[in-house]
């Protein structure tokens, strides 16, 4: 028998993954958050998931945010208003969900944000010049998993290769989403690897000095030592209970106003 849907809670939350990766890059999250008590959306985006990379091939980054903003309507039928937790490319999802749904979104968790890559030919990088005659020559990007701990190699957090075209279009979400910066003005908590060689640390810095939201409602938690894949790697723990920390706290303030 199918569940009723429960009274309306004060929040929900909506989880959103990155760039050709799996709902495992993101699980650890799950149950901790259901814990809590309210609703919790993980939706897989398009052409994430599938058996072939092949299956990114075309998809724009348009239909990754239309596919977060499907399960973020979902998700208000059963939660007054929303916090977005999102990893890498899912973080700037989550920034461009603030301003389409503008009063809805309580507050941002952005995980290692997408804003500055290590890649050389990412926007505000020396050869993003280059960046689409090389798709026009190289069809795929070859992607690697990067762990601090070889432990943690097993998590299949994402595709062992990309098309190339899908790279450009995740370029043209990071500089759509560095023009919205300054119209985010929910609470954010900014959670990034020091030491990560995917996403420059560099990116924590520009999103909480851009971004609108009031100096007292924003924050940065450094990891020490993970790499990329922050719920499946060292530290997976200490990030998964941090978050949970700042849920909880925006659950227990939402209650205290209501």
């Amino acid at each position: 028998m199918a569940e009723q849907p429960a009274m309306s809670s004060p929040l929900g939350v909506l989880v959103i993954h990155g760039f050709t990766a799996t709902l495992e890059s993101v699980s650890a999250l799950y149950m901790p958050l259901r814990e809590l008590g309210i609703p919790v959306r993980m939706p897989q985006l398009a052409g994430h998931g599938a058996s072939s990379p092949e299956a990114l091939r075309g998809v724009t980054w348009e239909a990754w945010v239309s596919d977060a903003g499907q399960a973020f309507q979902e998700l208000r039928s059963e939660a007054e208003r929303v916090i977005v937790i999102g990893h890498s490319m899912g973080a700037l999802i989550a920034l461009n969900l603030a301003v389409l749904y503008e009063g809805q979104v309580d507050s941002l968790v952005l995980v290692a944000p997408a804003l500055k890559l290590a890649s050389l030919l990412a926007p505000g990088r020396p050869l993003h010049f280059a960046a689409y005659l090389v798709s026009r020559v190289i069809r795929k990007w070859e992607l690697k998993p990067e762990f601090a701990d070889k432990k943690n190699e097993g998590c299949a957090p994402h595709y062992a290769w990309v098309p190339t075209d899908a790279v450009v279009s995740l370029f043209e979400l990071i500089k759509k989403s560095i023009s919205l910066l300054g119209y985010i003005k929910v609470p954010v908590f900014i959670l990034h690897n020091r030491k990560e060689s995917t996403v420059l640390p560099e990116s924590a810095i520009i999103l909480s000095d851009s971004i609108a939201t009031d100096p007292s409602e924003k924050s940065i938690m450094w990891l020490e030592s993970s790499e990329h894949q922050t719920f499946c790697d060292c530290e997976k723990e200490k990030a998964v209970a941090a978050i949970i920390d700042y849920v909880s706290g925006r659950i227990a303030r939402r209650s205290s106003a209501v």
